[in-house]
């Protein structure tokens, strides 16, 4: 059963403002911005030390830590518990603001008192991934291959294990157990998050009520595949990368390769119409019809927005987690086996305009997800914002959200 086609005016300023593939904290004021009689939900941020844990691939991290946040009240019965679970570049910061004046997280519109998402009924948590992308945000805890390993006392560079999102997922499980979560009400989350989401239902399907994944894909095929190691190429190519070893003293992260695979994600995460204000035009007092080093303005605000990312991110963090997209729901056969033991009603939420993982994706994951039996629905955010819909403009699906946590 298709739903509707959520339509809204087109936003093209505050999407060209946003950093490259946004960073963890920024978000568009007009999808989050609280009623003026609503005071501001307010969190704070937490750590939780789940000590050693051994990767599905075998590896050993000797000293997990991963930060979170909640909101809300756990039942006595454990089962209200909401999960969510964060994109590609973001961070536990989905809902609520650190303080009165900062920033709200990225779903806030959809998650609070009285929102679809409702904290005064559910136990809303959100956590940090390992390996996070954002290693010099002060809001960020994640062990990845900037921690240092305590048995050479230097970072890990890539001496870390791989990960995967199973990976991710068996950590938040141990977050769970320790808050005293029985059952999940909801697990949902955009992108990366949406990925989480999925492997949350296959996984532990006896504990998930609901899956809300937007902008996701039920499969990483060799299509998606190959555009990670796309996204990985300027990484590598960067001298400064030196195969991982590059926090030592003297040496320079591979800053101009990071930035560079960043703008390639700036770029397919949004919709032509996110850069139509651009144009053709140059850069200010450039020609680029007669000098092949003049630049045009849209080339500018891509350069920009990505070194402005780059230099609060981990360049090995970033081959981590495309490896980790790659290894989605690597532990089944195929998509339909694992999709076969969720026991969940599903709110699929993809964007038309989504370059990273096409709207065939999530109609594909539909698909499966009927021939395995189980409810599902689907609302597509319209938008010029191509995949950064499922981050930004979630309160365009509020009403189906709301009849979602309802059934």
């Amino acid at each position: 059963m298709i739903g509707p086609r959520l339509r809204r005016r087109a936003l093209l300023a505050a999407p060209l403002a946003m950093p490259a593939l946004l960073g963890p904290h920024a978000v568009l004021a007009q999808a989050t911005a609280p009623s003026p009689a609503a005071p501001p939900l307010i969190v704070g941020k937490q750590i939780f030390e789940a000590g050693s844990y051994r990767t599905r691939g075998g590896g050993i991290v000797p000293n997990v830590r991963i930060g979170y946040q909640t909101a809300g009240r756990l039942s006595a019965a454990g089962d209200n518990a909401v999960l969510i679970t964060h994109f590609f570049s973001g961070n536990s910061h989905a809902f609520g603001r650190f303080a009165e004046d900062g920033p709200a997280g990225y779903w806030d519109a959809i998650i609070g008192p009285g929102k679809a998402i409702d904290t005064n009924r559910f136990f809303v948590i959100s956590s940090d991934t390992l390996v996070n992308l954002s290693l010099n945000d002060a809001f960020t805890t994640s062990t990845g291959p900037a921690t240092i390993d305590p048995s050479t006392g230097r970072p890990f560079g890539t001496n870390y294990p791989v990960v995967s999102m199973r990976d991710f997922v068996e950590v938040q499980k141990r977050l769970l157990d320790s808050l005293g979560v029985k059952r999940l009400a909801l697990v949902a989350g955009p992108s990366g998050g949406a990925l989480q989401a999925i492997e949350w239902a296959c996984a532990y399907p006896g504990m998930v009520d609901r899956v809300m994944p937007a902008v996701g894909t039920g499969e990483f095929d060799a299509f998606l595949i190959g555009w990670m190691e796309l996204w990985e190429t300027p990484i590598k190519r960067d001298p400064n990368w030196r195969n991982g070893d590059y926090y030592g003293p003297g040496r320079e992260p591979p800053l101009t390769g990071l930035a560079e695979a960043l703008k390639i994600v700036t770029l397919q995460s949004r919709d032509r119409g996110a850069f139509a204000r651009f144009g053709r035009r140059p850069v200010e007092g450039q020609d680029p019809a007669r000098r092949i080093g003049d630049s045009f303005a849209v080339e500018r605000f891509l350069d920009e927005a990505a070194m402005a990312r780059a230099k609060t991110s981990d360049a090995n963090a970033f081959l981590y987690l495309t490896r980790a997209n790659q290894l989605f729901l690597s532990e089944y056969p195929d998509t339909a086996t694992a999709l076969s033991h969720s026991q969940a009603r599903w709110l699929v939420v993809p964007a038309p305009g989504d370059h990273i993982f096409p709207i065939a994706y999530n109609r594909d994951l539909a698909e499966a997800l009927r021939k395995a039996g189980r409810p599902v629905r689907v609302v597509e955010l319209e938008g010029d914002l191509g995949h950064l819909e499922g981050v930004s403009s979630m309160a365009k699906a509020d009403a189906e959200i709301r009849a979602f946590m309802e059934t």
